[in-house]
C-alpha cells in the first residue's frame, strides 16, 4: 500500500513544506467556501444569473495583470516575504468581506470590489507560492509534492462548497465568511515559519557567477515571455493544459445537460462537478507510482489523450439518455456520466502533477515566479475560453455533440502538438531541460 498510495517523503523530510502543506490545506477549504458563499450573496442581492457571471470577469482582469507582475516581483524579492504580504492582503480583504455581511450593507458593488482586491493578491500570491515549493524539496520529490498539493486542493474544492451550502443556510453570510478568515490564518503561520528564501541571481557566461537578480517591472515580465518563447518543453505544459480546457471543459455544459438531457437540474449538474473533483483526490491520493515516471511529457500528453476520451464519452451518455422525460426523476444514464468525469478527474490531475513538475523542474530558479506567474494566467483564462466554447457549441450543436465533439478535437490538438514538438514525448525527469 505504501508504494500506491501518495508519496508523504516531501511531508517528512522538510519541516517547511509540511507547514506551508497543512495551512494550504486548510486555507484552501475556506476559500472555496468563500467563493461558493459569494456567488449565493449576489444572486440574493441581484436575483440575476448574470450578477453572479460578472463576478468571474471581476476577478478575471485583476489576476491576470497581478499574475504576470506578481511573479516578477517573486523573481526580484524574498519569495516568503512575497507569499506573506501577498497572504497578509487576502486575509484583509477576507475580513471585508465578512464586515460587510455582518453590518448587512447589501451593495453589490461593494463585493465586486472586494473580489478585484482579492483576485489581485491571488495573483501574486500564487506565483510566489508554487515558486518556493522548489526551494523546499529535493528536485526527485516534486513529484510527490504537487500530488500532495492536490490532494488539499481536492479536498479544498470538494469540502468548500458543500460547508458553504451548509453554512449559509444555517449561520448566514457574516458566520460563513468568518470561518475563512479563521482558517486563512493557520496559511499566514505556515508562511511565517517558513525560512528566508531570497532571489538567486542567474548563472554568468559559461556557467559561473556575476548573474544580476532583475529587478520586477515590464522588462522582467517580458523576459519570462522570451524564455518560455524559446524553451519547447516549458511551453508545451502551457499548450497542452489550453488544450484540454478550451476545447473539451463540460463546465457550462452541466446546468443543461441536468435540466434537460439527464434529469435532476442543479443537483445533477452538482454531481457531476463533483465527480471530476473526486476523481482529481483518488488521482492524487494513489499517487505513489507517479515518483517512478521518467517520461513525463509522454505521461502528460496520454494524460490529456484520456480526458479529451472521457469528456467524449460524457457526451455519449446525455446522448444515449436523450432529452429526459422522468416525471422529475433522472436517467439511469447518469451513472455513466458521471463514471465518466470520475476518469476526466483521474486524467486530470496526473497531467497537473507532471505540468507542474516540468515547468518547476526544467525552469531556472531566477524565472520560476514568472513562469508561475504565466501559469496563472493560463490556468485561469483558459477555463473561461472553455466555457465560452462549450456554451456556444451546445447551444449551435447541443450539449451531448458539444462535449462528443470538444473530447474529439482535444485529442486531436494535443498530439498535433504532440507531432509538432516531438521531444516533449521524450522529455526525461532524470535530465529536465526546458
Amino acid at each position: 500500500m505504501p508504494k500506491i498510495l501518495a508519496d508523504v517523503a516531501p511531508l517528512k523530510e522538510s519541516p517547511a513544506f509540511r507547514r506551508l502543506w497543512l495551512g494550504n490545506g486548510l486555507s484552501s477549504i475556506g476559500t472555496q467556501l468563500t467563493v461558493v458563499a459569494v456567488s449565493l450573496e449576489v444572486y440574493d442581492l441581484t436575483g440575476s444569473t448574470l450578477a453572479v457571471g460578472m463576478l468571474g470577469l471581476v476577478a478575471l482582469l485583476p489576476l491576470v495583470f497581478a499574475g504576470l507582475y506578481g511573479g516578477s516581483i517573486a523573481d526580484a524579492h524574498d519569495r516568503r516575504r512575497v507569499a506573506l504580504a501577498s497572504s497578509a492582503a487576502l486575509w484583509l480583504v477576507t475580513i471585508g468581506i465578512a464586515t460587510q455581511a455582518w453590518l448587512g450593507l447589501g451593495n453589490v458593488w461593494i463585493l465586486y470590489g472586494l473580489i478585484a482586491v482579492q483576485s489581485a493578491a491571488a495573483g501574486v500570491n500564487g506565483s510566489a507560492r508554487s515558486a518556493i515549493v522548489p526551494r523546499l524539496v529535493r528536485p526527485e520529490l516534486l513529484p510527490a509534492a504537487n500530488a500532495l498539493s492536490m490532494i488539499v486542493m481536492g479536498l479544498g474544492t470538494t469540502i468548500g462548497p458543500l460547508m458553504a451550502g451548509i453554512l449559509v443556510a444555517g449561520v448566514g453570510y457574516g458566520w460563513t465568511y468568518t470561518v475563512d478568515v479563521l482558517t486563512f490564518t493557520a496559511s499566514l503561520w505556515a508562511l511565517f515559519k517558513l525560512p528566508p528564501l531570497p532571489p538567486l541571481a542567474p548563472l554568468g557566461v559559461g556557467g559561473g557567477g556575476g548573474g544580476t537578480v532583475q529587478r520586477a517591472g515590464f522588462r522582467s515580465v517580458l523576459e519570462g515571455f522570451r524564455f518560455l518563447g524559446t524553451r519547447h518543453n516549458v511551453r508545451m505544459t502551457f499548450l497542452v493544459d489550453l488544450c484540454a480546457m478550451v476545447f473539451a471543459l463540460p463546465r457550462a455544459l452541466l446546468p443543461a445537460i441536468g435540466a434537460v438531457w439527464l434529469g435532476g437540474g442543479q443537483q445533477t449538474a452538482g454531481l457531476l462537478l463533483a465527480s471530476i473533483a473526486a476523481g482529481s483526490f483518488l488521482a492524487a491520493l494513489f499517487s505513489g507510482p507517479l515518483g517512478g515516471v521518467r517520461r513525463q511529457g509522454l505521461a502528460v500528453v496520454w494524460s490529456v489523450t484520456v480526458w479529451g476520451a472521457a469528456i467524449a464519452a460524457l457526451g455519449g451518455a446525455v446522448l444515449a439518455g436523450g432529452r429526459h422525460g422522468y416525471d422529475g426523476g433522472v436517467s439511469p444514464w447518469i451513472a455513466g456520466a458521471a463514471a465518466a468525469l470520475v476518469v476526466a478527474g483521474v486524467a486530470d490531475s496526473i497531467s497537473s502533477v507532471f505540468r507542474s513538475t516540468i515547468l518547476q523542474s526544467a525552469t531556472p530558479d531566477h524565472l520560476r515566479g514568472r513562469l508561475q506567474g504565466i501559469f496563472v494566467v493560463v490556468v485561469t483564462g483558459g477555463p473561461r475560453l472553455g466555457d465560452v466554447f462549450a456554451g456556444s457549441t451546445g447551444q449551435w450543436i447541443g450539449e451531448g455533440w458539444a462535449a462528443v465533439a470538444g473530447g474529439l478535437l482535444c485529442i486531436a490538438a494535443v498530439w498535433g502538438l504532440a507531432w509538432w514538438q516531438r521531444g516533449f514525448l521524450h522529455y526525461d525527469a532524470r535530465h529536465p531541460r526546458p
